[in-house]
């Protein structure tokens, strides 16, 4: 006869069935870089609520929503890089040239809008290939590498343009929809930046592929003794961000209407590189997530437009993007123990 003891049941007050240990395990969970951003995300919007009765109504909400999706996109992309134990200070740059390209190839082709975002994707992914060529076979330091992108692809935009904004797409029912439409009461901006978000996010945390972009960030030389073809990842990674740069860029060609070779895209890269920093991506490479990048660019957005409507300068808001930056970079150094700077151990 085989005796079979039933679970006891839990004593009330005993450690497992208190609150407090549920509730250190669900913030453990949460991650406490991302239970920051909620608290400083919650402080932000009970402030400007505050200030302004306008603030948190549904149609700023939205603005702030589409506002933040071009960053968005970028900061994605940008905390894929900085996982792997790279950067890209171009991405802003390479915004311009996809949306140049897309409204001039609209344009050229008799108004038709999928061959104009079909030659900006290709010319995104040109683009982004090219970075990692140069930083892999070229073995140039990723943010020098890329940092040359940034002016030489902003150069490029221009000569492209003539330094001017190309073509007029508002004509055209599909940029119509992508700048202006809405789904289920959401702009289809947000939208997109949703289906890419999730995308990656799944990529990341479910197969070998984000498996392998953490080992490769956080030991290169382990991760290459282990057989993954560190070069391989790395060129695709830099031609996914000129995928999502050229996205963004069709993005920002659907809502002003051109394309813009400059203004829109200048100041992107710093903005998603904070976002990324903020949201827990180690610049060193190895750690990460989509969710706290994705609050980070919430919070961003929530400030900024929390500074315009109180009529704040706008050189202000270049200042306080800064500063969160420091900030993010000074809590990953002291988070991670590692020695000062010229300061003993």
């Amino acid at each position: 006869m085989t005796l079979t003891s039933s679970p006891s049941p839990s004593v009330k007050g005993s450690p497992d069935s208190s609150p407090a240990p549920r509730r250190s395990r669900l913030l453990a969970g949460m991650g406490g870089q991302n239970v920051s951003l909620i608290g400083a995300l919650a402080v932000v919007l009970i402030l400007f609520g505050v200030l302004n009765d306008n603030y948190l109504s549904l149609s700023n909400m939205q603005v702030i929503a589409e506002a933040a999706t071009i960053t968005g996109l970028l900061a994605i992309v940008q905390t894929v890089v900085i996982i792997c134990g790279g950067l890209d200070i171009s991405v802003g740059s390479q915004v311009g040239v996809a949306s140049v390209v897309s409204a001039m190839a609209f344009t050229s082709a008799g108004s038709n809008a999928f061959l104009g975002m079909a030659t900006a994707v290709g010319v995104g992914i040109l683009i982004g290939a090219l970075n990692g060529l140069v930083i892999v076979y070229g073995r140039v330091n990723p943010t020098i590498a890329t940092l040359a992108g940034l002016a030489a692809y902003k150069g490029l935009a221009q000569l492209l343009s003539d330094g001017r904004a190309q073509g007029y797409v508002l004509n055209n029912d599909v940029f119509i929809f992508l700048g202006r439409g809405k789904i289920a009461g959401l702009p289809v901006m947000v939208w997109i930046l949703i289906v890419v978000a999730v995308t990656v996010h799944l990529l990341l945390k479910y197969t070998d592929i984000g498996r392998n972009l953490y080992a490769i960030g956080g030991n290169d030389t382990a991760a290459r003794l282990a057989g993954i073809n560190i070069n391989k990842y790395l060129i695709c990674v830099y031609a996914l961000i000129g995928v999502v740069a050229a996205i963004a860029g069709i993005l920002l060609t659907a809502r002003t209407g051109s394309g813009q070779p400059v203004s829109g895209s200048e100041g992107l890269e710093l903005k998603a590189i904070t976002a990324a920093a903020l949201g827990g991506a180690a610049l060193k490479g190895g750690k990460g997530g989509i969710g706290g990048t994705l609050l980070a660019v919430a919070l961003l957005g929530c400030l900024e437009n929390g500074l315009t409507v109180q009529g704040i300068n706008t050189f202000w808001q270049n200042v306080a993007q800064g500063a969160l930056l420091v900030i993010a970079v000074v809590i990953q150094q002291r988070r991670s123990g590692e020695r000062a700077v010229g300061l003993p151990h």
